[in-house]
């Protein structure tokens, strides 16, 4: 009798929930300012990515799962809370442990640039996301009337995201400007950006921005999701362009208009997808949120938060900003 041996090959995505580090975690820094993780398995074993303050998400090197810890190695250099005169820097090493309540503990050292000598342990406790909803059906979602976030006189309802930094918001003839020196596309300014008092879930956003030719700025929904702010001809493009949300999402067009002239955008963020539209267009439609995006004050998707508007930046202005809430 002839036996035939049959081999069942599985997908590897079916072990892709092998280990509980895989998904993507939600940290606060020391400073307030948010750091995200995103780890995945591959057919050559683990990977990480992470995004620390400001900037991208980026690859990290040496991803390891052994015996319940995961290693990966990244140097990181940073300003906490944004002073210049306060670089620092990380050994490059980092050791994560899930503890209580499923957290996940990341241990690094860190130490001013310069003075090594210095080192101290930087520890952080990253809260897992939950998995990605699906794309909602915007023709059925329930939007509230829409609220005016700016009364076009002065800033009530608004104040600095950090009080110790430099205000250079004012309202002026029914427009919120926003004035300051730099003029490059540095992370770190010395101006403050201006958060509302009010705290969002999921909404429709619309609002028009006008930024000189150079400029830039940016709008974060719910204190996490920038969209990106910068003129049509900006050397800021792609997924750090004009409709983009900053280095997660590029749009589909450049619908821009150029340095000085108003435009208009319309976001709609939705159960963690955002939709953009931009002068009429719609250059992003109804895509998933990975995570946050630097800059930010939050990491934590399942969190409400406010209107963030970068001022830490370029000059900008802003007016007719008007929300629209998600019906509960």
């Amino acid at each position: 009798m002839i036996r035939f041996l049959f081999f069942l090959v599985l997908p590897f995505s079916l072990f892709a929930d092998e280990s509980p580090f895989y998904g993507t975690w939600a940290f606060e820094l020391p400073d307030g300012n948010p750091a995200w993780m995103k780890v995945s398995p591959s057919e050559d074993g683990p990977e990480a990515s992470l995004l620390w303050s400001v900037g991208s998400a980026r690859p990290v090197k040496d991803v390891k799962i052994e015996e319940g810890v995961l290693t990966f190695s990244r140097s990181i250099k940073w300003k906490p809370f944004g002073k210049s005169d306060d670089v620092r820097k990380t050994s490059g090493e980092f050791r994560g442990e899930l503890v209580k309540n499923g957290a996940l503990r990341l241990v690094t050292t860190q130490f001013p640039e310069g003075s090594p000598e210095k080192s101290e342990e930087l520890k952080l406790f990253g809260k897992k996301m939950p998995p990605m909803p699906s794309a909602p059906d915007l023709s059925q979602v329930e939007f509230g009337e829409a609220v005016s976030l700016f009364n076009g006189k002065d800033l009530s309802g608004w104040k600095l995201s950090n009080p110790e930094k430099t205000n250079g918001w004012r309202a002026e003839g029914g427009v919120l400007v926003n004035e300051t020196p730099k003029t490059d596309f540095g992370a770190y300014g010395d101006y403050g950006n201006l958060v509302t008092d009010e705290l969002f879930e999921d909404f429709r956003l619309s609002l028009e921005y006008n930024v000189p030719a150079g400029g830039n700025s940016g709008v974060y929904l719910r204190g996490m999701y920038e969209a990106q702010v910068v003129d049509k001809d900006s050397r800021m493009q792609g997924i750090q362009g004009p409709g983009a949300i900053f280095g997660r999402i590029e749009p589909s067009e450049n619908a821009a208009n150029p340095g000085g002239e108003w435009n208009n955008y319309v976001l709609t963020l939705v159960a963690r997808h955002i939709t953009v539209e931009l002068n009429g267009k719609v250059v992003i439609d109804n895509q998933p949120l990975e995570g946050c995006t630097g800059g930010g004050i939050s990491a934590d998707d399942t969190a409400p938060g406010p209107i963030f508007l970068q001022g830490d930046h370029t000059s900008v202005r802003y007016r007719k900003l008007f929300i629209e809430p998600v019906v509960d």
